[in-house]
């Protein structure tokens, strides 16, 4: 892919603008948030202008924006950030992505290091075979028809309700893990076939199951009221809504294509394809949307829940003296409907989030009460070779980039370069020799999932922090990972 060679002006050492007229019919301008250094790999791909296509959207207000994790990806960039006007706007399933609610959970444990790596290799083969991975995965649980609307409308609190969960772990969940708006009619015949065996499921690709060790504080007074300190074992998850979620976005994204001549929208992409939010097809996309974003928050409740047993199995006693709460659970791939100040008025919006995270500051509504005085839990993953980062949100987040932050650290390679690159490489052995131990279900994942393949989780990280829209409160380095 050739080198983009559009205008990129720097506004400051973290920002840089793509001009409103650098291309007839951008409504706004485009922002990425990057370092110097990293905006010269950032112009390897086409990404930058992704962001410049998305500024075309009917309705987007504010800015087309893309966080330093920015890459290639399916209409919006991978890191895109865009907000249209509820009403007049339009909604865009590429502006979601295919994997709807991929999205993270942090487990805690009152264990530390020293206790838990004596017995980190029977804790990962008891999780591998409590915890199905890999491409088609099929869960340990049948749903019947009825069961998998509730599902779809009361996300993870349903499963909850059927003995797979604690009460408080809903208080912990984006959303309370059921997302209003759901309606499975909205669903086809084909995602449900696709979704019924998947729940409970990790699924493969970049998915991943990591048990890791609390090595940095940086704001203890933050850490502290998430219940973080150094030495824990903490456990990150990072999966979605599998092949459910990626039919919806396939069944609408064809819907769409078909109807923007209706509504005369013109974008210069046919990968933006969209409707009006107050559409049948908006409306539907919408249902459709909420109904896997509910599929993933109970997809990721019941590995929590599978995750507990293991413990217990292994360690001999019960998740509750454990001290396994939930520290919080985040969409990365989602449209929501929100309410945010632009250019000085408060409007009711369609803040599409596409490899980002919702990032929203102390003292709002939507941050659940235990963490109301700090500000959102906000977990950035990286690569298995390094580390992952829990930040929490900003004010300036709230005005710059409607409540939105990084979500990990980026693809540098596509999986097929990857794997090329790494072939007759041991990663198992190569990561065991830096003291993480890996499981997985096909050494083909290993290679396409190498760290060299992502960008430094740490600068992305630094960009957010030194930007304001986010702040390092814990970094934790792996132990112990499973793939798909």
């Amino acid at each position: 892919m050739a080198e983009w060679s559009g205008p990129l002006q720097k506004i400051d050492d973290w920002r840089w603008r793509i001009p409103k007229d650098y291309k007839h019919g951008m409504k706004v301008e485009g922002v990425i948030y990057a370092s110097e250094k990293m905006i010269k790999a950032i112009r390897k791909d086409q990404a930058p202008e992704q962001v410049a296509n998305v500024a075309f959207l009917p309705g987007i207000v504010g800015k087309s924006l893309a966080m330093p994790d920015i890459h290639w990806g399916y209409g919006f960039p991978i890191g895109g950030v865009a907000a249209t006007l509820f009403g007049e706007g339009v909604i865009s399933p590429g502006g979601v992505g295919f994997d709807i609610n991929c999205g993270v959970r942090v487990v805690k444990t009152n264990l530390t290091k020293d206790e838990v790596l004596p017995r980190l290799e029977k804790l990962l083969s008891v999780l591998f075979r409590n915890i199905p991975s890999g491409v088609g995965s099929e869960g340990k649980l049948s749903f019947s028809p009825a069961e998998l609307r509730k599902v779809m409308t009361q996300g993870a609190q349903y499963v909850i309700s059927r003995g797979f969960g604690w009460p408080e772990d809903k208080d912990r969940i984006e959303e309370g893990g059921a997302m209003e708006g759901a309606d499975p009619d909205a669903v086809s015949d084909k995602a449900v076939e696709r979704g019924k065996d998947q729940l409970g499921t990790l699924g493969s690709g970049n998915h991943f199951l990591e048990i890791e060790v609390v090595e940095r504080i940086f704001r203890p007074d933050i850490a502290e009221v998430f219940g973080l300190f150094e030495g824990q074992v903490i456990i990150m998850v990072h999966t979605g809504s599998r092949g459910f979620g990626h039919q919806i976005c396939t069944d609408y994204l064809q819907k769409m294509q078909n109807a923007m001549n209706r509504y005369s929208i013109k974008v210069p992409d046919r990968q933006l394809a969209c409707a009006p939010l107050d559409s049948p097809e908006g409306r539907g996309y919408f249902a459709a949307m909420a109904s896997a974003a509910n599929f993933a928050w109970a997809n990721r409740q019941l590995i929590t829940h599978w995750i507990r047993e293991s413990f217990e199995e292994v360690f001999g006693k019960s998740a509750r003296a454990l001290g396994m709460e939930v520290l919080y659970d985040v969409a990365h791939n989602i449209a929501k409907i929100e309410e945010h100040e632009v250019d000085g008025k408060r409007l009711k919006l369609c803040v599409h989030r596409k490899g980002a995270t919702r990032a929203f500051a102390a003292g709002h509504p939507a941050v659940p009460e235990r963490f109301r005085s700090v500000g959102q839990p906000v977990l950035i993953p990286g690569d298995m070779g390094t580390g992952s980062y829990i930040l929490v949100g900003t004010e300036l987040a709230m005005r710059e980039t409607f409540g939105s932050t990084c979500h990990g650290a980026g693809r540098v390679m596509s999986r097929s370069e990857a794997d090329r690159t790494s072939r007759g490489r041991d990663i198992a052995a190569e990561l065991e020799k830096q003291g993480i131990l890996v499981m997985a279900e096909s050494k083909a994942t290993l290679r396409e999932e190498i760290p060299e393949a992502y960008k430094d989780v740490g600068e992305v990280v630094e960009v957010v922090e030194r930007a304001g829209i986010s702040k390092k409160v814990a970094y934790a380095r792996p132990l112990g990972v499973i793939k798909g």
